[in-house]
């Protein structure tokens, strides 16, 4: 049941992306993703299973996720002029792992 109110959440999730791309404020299509879908329920997992340190280490590391989100959009915007859509998102996602790669391997070196 648990795994079914995640599908479902986020099958409405791209119901709702779907909607607001054909509709005059398009550009909203691209808040919806920073709603914290899987946030939410990240933070209640490990709120329930963990101390309330490690949620605040998880809320903290979240803070900071939000540079591999910035670079992804940075790439996606210069990449857009010069490439095909598809090729587009392609380099951005490589970018954003990338930098999420980065992040991750600071912080391990902060936090272990």
């Amino acid at each position: 049941m648990d795994l079914a109110l995640k599908a479902a959440l986020g099958a409405a999730m791209v119901v709702l992306l779907a909607m607001l791309a054909k509709t005059k404020n398009y550009y909203i299509a691209g808040l919806v993703p920073l709603f914290p879908t899987f946030a939410l329920i990240a933070h209640y997992i490990v709120g329930k299973g963990r101390s309330v340190e490690d949620l605040k280490t998880t809320i903290v590391f979240g803070m900071w996720s939000v540079i591999p989100y910035f670079v992804y959009l940075v790439a996606l915007y210069v990449m857009v002029d010069r490439m095909r859509l598809e090729a587009s998102l392609a380099v951005a996602t490589v970018a954003w792992l990338i930098a999420a790669t980065i992040l991750v391997s600071i912080w391990m070196r902060l936090h272990t």
